[in-house]
């Protein structure tokens, strides 16, 4: 009898943390830095030029025929 005694004693007080313990739900928000970005883009105005520069004679014929 004593030991039926003692391991309910052992099973409330076991039952009785685990309670305990699963009732505390603290939980620790904290803030979001949020940094800025830098993107450099850089843009190729040699290869634009080139472009137009290949494409002229065909702007100006287009250009003939139009009028």
């Amino acid at each position: 009898m004593k030991r039926c005694h003692a391991f309910l004693l052992l099973t409330g007080a076991a039952l009785s943390g685990l309670l305990l313990s699963c009732t505390r739900h603290e939980v620790e928000v904290k803030p979001v830095e949020i940094k800025p970005i830098h993107i450099t883009i850089d843009v190729n105005v040699k290869v634009d030029r080139a472009l137009d520069d290949f494409f002229s004679d065909i702007d100006e014929a287009a250009e003939d025929v139009s009028q």
